[in-house]
């Protein structure tokens, strides 16, 4: 008996000593029976605790909806309105890519980087030179001409019997006199040459920006591929990386060989104009260069400019152009294009019109030139990781 009633005082302690222990820590910690903290503590909340949430009524749902539309058309709206900066970013990026299998290559004959760098931009450079050499002097040449010009066709229309009659009945030439000397032709002319010069400003500065951008990430290609790589996860990263070089081999292999057959089509078509005496025949043979790069209608674009050019010179001349053309077209369509872009774009003839009319469609000549390597690309990945995986399922 006394066994049993020790027991139990040592039971009814121990159950004491634990409620106090309770106790103690329910005031601690700001429940007690008082509602408040009697001794201060280091984690409590400082402004209480938090109440319940807001509730979801309509008004809620309304304004959270309103705020993410807002949201949206504003960045949308930023994204339209740093269009030009994107479009020059993307293709400084795009002529990188294609630039950097060259530097490769150099550095492969133990050149270094900077060195195959600073040679790559100075022949980039160097034929912007060309370009606008063996362009600027013969537009300004046939603009003189064609103001020198005015007076002489001036004096035609008026010896012209229709242009006599109509002036007897409307003072055509009377009207195109007062216009000349009152100053209104001098003010058109002016305004043309102020908006000109500034479409001309433009277009130095967009080229200067394009070169500068180019020169950068060809320089920090390899840093900008290993951060982004950096970004995979590491158990995936190999096989990212394998993708993401065949990815901008490609697209490397896009960009020259898109160069090479440009300039094969130049070439041809310099020694077609020189052989055949059509007058700055090294100019057109540029612009046919130049409109040659433009998927699809580029080559179509650059005939048809120089032969109706090559047509004023002469009759014949224009008839031998366009058929010269035509027979080189078929023969670049047929025989060169699939040949060298064998080995760099693996994509069908379907996919590639579509990706170029999407592509110009969306962002012009620049989507275009963009969206072949891109449909590509997107190939490359639906074959290595979407159709797998739905195999495996």
């Amino acid at each position: 008996m006394t066994g049993v009633v020790g027991g139990a005082v040592a039971d009814r302690a121990r159950g004491d000593l634990v409620a106090d222990a309770t106790q103690a820590a329910d005031v601690g910690n700001g429940s007690g029976s008082g509602g408040g903290s009697l001794l201060p503590q280091a984690d409590a909340a400082p402004y209480g605790l938090p109440g319940k949430p807001l509730a979801r009524g309509p008004f809620m749902f309304g304004l959270t909806a309103a705020l993410g539309v807002l949201t949206a058309l504003g960045l949308a709206q930023a994204l339209v309105s740093a269009r030009s900066v994107i479009v020059l970013v993307l293709v400084a990026m795009f002529l990188a890519v294609g630039l950097n299998p060259i530097v490769e290559a150099l550095q492969r004959r133990r050149m270094p980087r900077r060195l195959a760098i600073s040679i790559v931009f100075a022949a980039v450079i160097a034929f912007f030179v060309l370009f606008g050499l063996a362009i600027v002097p013969p537009v300004t040449e046939q603009m003189t001409e064609f103001v020198q010009a005015i007076p002489g066709y001036v004096n035609e229309l008026s010896q012209n019997e229709t242009i006599r009659r109509l002036d007897a009945d409307y003072q055509i030439l009377a009207k195109l006199r007062d216009y000349v000397t009152s100053g209104g032709l001098g003010a058109t002319i002016a305004g043309g040459i102020v908006g000109a010069g500034a479409v001309v400003l433009n277009g130095i500065f967009s080229g200067f920006t394009l070169l500068v951008l180019t020169l950068y990430f060809l320089g920090s290609l390899p840093t900008i591929k290993e951060y982004l790589l950096g970004l995979v996860p590491a158990s995936r990263r190999p096989r990212t990386r394998a993708m993401t070089d065949e990815v901008l081999t490609g697209i490397g292999g896009y960009v020259a060989g898109n160069m090479l057959i440009s300039v094969i089509a130049g070439v041809l078509a310099w020694l077609f104009l020189a052989i055949a005496g059509a007058e700055y025949a090294l100019a057109l043979a540029l612009v046919v260069a130049v409109t040659d790069l433009i998927p699809l209608v580029g080559a179509t674009i650059g005939a048809v400019f120089v032969t109706a050019v090559v047509l004023l010179q002469s009759l014949p001349l224009g008839i031998a152009s366009g058929i010269f053309f035509l027979i080189y077209q078929q023969v670049e369509n047929y025989y060169i294009y699939p040949r060298v872009m064998k080995r760099s774009v693996d994509v069908t003839p379907a996919v590639t019109v579509i990706a170029a009319l999407f592509g110009g469609t969306l962002m012009g000549i620049v989507g275009a030139l963009i969206a072949i390597p891109a449909a590509a690309a997107v190939a490359l990945i639906i074959r290595e990781v979407v159709l797998p995986r739905q195999a495996s399922l």
